[in-house]
């Protein structure tokens, strides 16, 4: 009877051995399965942010790259019709008293304006019936003051999209003092011909997303501000765009405008006239 009760015994100690052992089993297992699911969460937050990070640089390169390609639109448009054939009609235009280039080339008195438009391929913004002229006193000169970009019209973007809104402001380069002696004129005119003058131009050409951010403060649109220098207790137009957190770029640009002289060498060297050019054999009567 005795050893059959300590047998008993120990056949219930190991009974509640084993089931204490594999508790501690299920215990530790637990411990795994949440370690693992905090590092799959963590490897998740790190997949997700970074991806967003991605997209926001992608999404900053598509901006800054249209900005570029819409301000140096302007600028190309101004180019192409200042080069242009003499007979076209945007060359009269931008060269005449009324636009954009003949404005400083044909008044000595107009050398200190700002001359501002809003820039429209559809229209012509370049003269200055549609342009905001500014002179140094702080106002408008002849009271013209309507080519200010207005983003909340449809004729203030570049396209009927309606995406971006690009300003042009074209002004006289101020004079370098230490230039070389006679470097504003045009080789071969004459110093006394207004003509023969070379004149320097400074194109800043800025665009904004407006859909973004308003392009505003506290003054008003960014837009009414200079894009030159901060004036009348205003903000600099890209200091305003910073502030109101629109996204922006203005593109400047340095250009001679002269007036270019062709010509054509004759010289015979005793072969006859056949050999010339037919500008240099004078015609029959």
């Amino acid at each position: 009877m005795p050893s059959s009760r300590h047998l008993s015994g120990l056949t219930i100690i190991d009974i509640r051995s084993a089931v204490v052992y594999r508790e501690s089993e299920q215990g530790a297992t637990l411990i795994v399965v949440l370690l693992f699911l905090v590092l799959i969460m963590l490897a998740g937050a790190i997949a997700v942010r970074q991806s967003n990070t991605d997209l926001k640089v992608a999404t900053s390169d598509q901006i800054n790259t249209i900005l570029l390609q819409s301000s140096d639109s302007g600028n190309q448009k101004l180019e192409n019709m200042i080069n242009g054939d003499p007979a076209s009609e945007q060359y009269k235009d931008v060269t005449s008293s009324a636009g954009v280039f003949g404005h400083f080339l044909l008044d000595d008195k107009n050398t200190n304006n700002e001359f501002i438009y809003c820039f429209n391929p559809r229209t012509q913004k370049y003269l200055t019936a549609n342009a905001t002229i500014r002179d140094p006193s702080g106002g408008y000169w002849s009271g013209l003051d309507k080519g200010i970009c207005n983003y909340k019209s449809a004729d203030g973007y570049t396209s009927n999209r309606q995406t971006i809104v690009t300003q042009m402001s074209v002004t006289t380069t101020p004079p370098d003092p230490n230039a070389e002696a006679f470097s504003q004129m045009v080789i071969g005119k004459e110093v006394e011909d207004r003509t023969s003058k070379r004149f320097k131009f400074d194109i800043r050409a800025t665009s904004a997303l407006p859909a973004y951010h308003e392009p505003k403060d506290d003054n008003g649109s960014c837009f009414d501000n200079s894009s030159i220098t901060a004036a009348d207790g205003k903000n600099a137009m890209n200091d305003c765009m910073l502030a109101a957190m629109t996204p922006s770029k203005m593109l400047y640009e340095q250009v001679d405008v002269e007036n270019v002289s062709a010509s054509t060498t004759c010289i015979p060297f005793g072969k006859g006239s056949g050999s010339l050019d037919r500008k240099c054999v004078l015609a029959s009567p």
